[in-house]
């Protein structure tokens, strides 16, 4: 292990996405913003990795639709210290260089160099802000010096028949990158595994000076200024870039039955349906329940979920939540949602403040926030019917129904007896 002495370090965090496939759930909100699990947003998981790491200087950058975020970010983050030196502070577009909002991620951190030299650190962290996962990022710090890289990229092996839909890095033997395929038709194998290819995970780790050059350069031609079309490609040829295995990550608390080196981008509505089923069960392939590297988010101050007269079956029910004489199976329930008498939801995600009438019949519904579903409602059980109505249906048969939805214009009462 090569000695060094302390690194100061910088993260600045890319959390201005439109998430379009996401549509409707970022309607009205930027990717990072979307709530996940019942209780956190998708920002939440990101921040926690930097805090649970030690990494305390964290600047957030933000585009589109991003006041819901700010709001979030300022309720659950709001961290700062004396000395200065550990801080969450939003950054939206400054209009910097070509007087325009952020075109791409390299661009987006360029129009910031200021803040990055005014915090003078020796080590930047450029991480997304919109993937499910746990990761200690001191470990990828410690191989990036090991190495003693100019950058590194966060690497995740992927089966190498999928590997197609993934930005793919050609790498040699001692995993020292060679190469950037996006969406190879004919991807290359990870070294010492045939089966199996290093897909970036959009995480970098720069030299601050490397960084500097190569954004002020970038900014003097045309282009995406995207890290991973633009930047990245042109540093190999020139300096050292490194590939750091995510599996070789190790968080503690993670229990066996987990998958390990979980990773989610939760890009579309099926992935995003599917990373809030896999928090489910008595053995859950990637648990919440990990007091070692806890997701922290703002805290509610509302009671405990009231269960009355009810059947829950491998459910998670936020707080302030009441369930009367219902049925709930396979479905993540969020805060202050109210399910009436004789309510049947299978394999849902209902986000806050939802109110779900007596009798309706839920299966595979995203509801996003603050909806109205009259009694008697049934979606998820009709193929065609659901493709005639008014909300989204996804190709996986998926229903959506946007935030703050009234059917008809009329309002479901609270009262949730017959």
């Amino acid at each position: 292990m090569v000695e060094r002495s302390p690194q100061r370090v910088l993260a600045m965090i890319m959390a201005g996405g439109k998430g379009e496939r996401l549509m409707p759930l970022t309607e009205q909100r930027s990717k990072p913003a979307v709530p996940f699990a019942g209780t956190y947003r998708i920002v939440d998981f990101v921040l926690s990795n930097f805090l649970n790491s030690g990494v305390l200087a964290m600047y957030v950058l933000v585009q589109y639709r991003s006041q819901s975020l700010i709001e979030h970010l300022r309720r659950a983050w709001g961290i700062g210290s004396p000395n200065r030196q550990s801080f969450i502070t939003v950054v939206p577009p400054q209009m910097k260089g070509r007087g325009k909002w952020y075109e791409g991620t390299a661009d987006a951190v360029y129009q910031n160099l200021n803040i990055v030299q005014d915090f003078a650190p020796n080590l930047v962290a450029v991480f997304g802000a919109d993937h499910i996962y746990r990761m200690d990022i001191r470990q990828m710090i410690q191989f990036h010096l090991d190495n003693q890289a100019d950058a590194t990229v966060a690497a995740l092996p992927v089966p190498i028949e999928s590997a197609k839909g993934f930005g793919i890095i050609k790498a040699d033997a001692k995993h020292r990158i060679k190469g950037f395929d996006e969406k190879p038709q004919n991807p290359k194998a990870m070294p010492g595994n045939p089966k199996m290819a290093f897909s970036s995970m959009g995480n970098y780790i720069f030299n601050v000076d490397v960084l500097m050059k190569a954004l002020e350069h970038d900014a003097t031609g045309t282009g995406s200024h995207d890290f991973g079309r633009d930047i990245l490609p042109t540093l190999i040829k020139s300096h050292k870039i490194m590939a750091y295995n995510f599996l070789d990550n190790v968080v503690p608390g993670v229990h066996p039955y987990e998958e390990w080196g979980y990773w989610r981008d939760v890009g579309t509505l099926e992935a995003y349906w599917q990373a809030n089923m896999d928090i489910l069960g008595e053995n859950p392939i990637f648990d919440l329940r990990n007091v070692n590297w806890p997701i922290m988010t703002d805290a509610s101050g509302e009671p405990i979920a009231s269960i009355v007269r009810s059947q829950l079956d491998d459910a998670m029910v936020g707080q302030g939540s009441l369930v009367v004489d219902a049925k709930i199976r396979r479905s993540v329930i969020g805060r202050n949602v109210r399910i009436g008498e004789g309510a049947e939801i299978e394999e849902c995600v209902i986000l806050d403040g939802t109110v779900v009438g007596p009798k309706a019949r839920l299966r595979r519904v995203i509801s996003d926030r603050f909806n109205l579903i009259p009694p008697g409602t049934e979606l998820g059980h009709d193929q065609l019917r659901d493709h005639n109505l008014r909300y989204s249906v996804d190709k996986s048969g998926i229903i959506v129904i946007p935030r703050g939805h009234s059917y008809g214009g009329r309002a479901v009462p609270l009262i949730l007896n017959k």
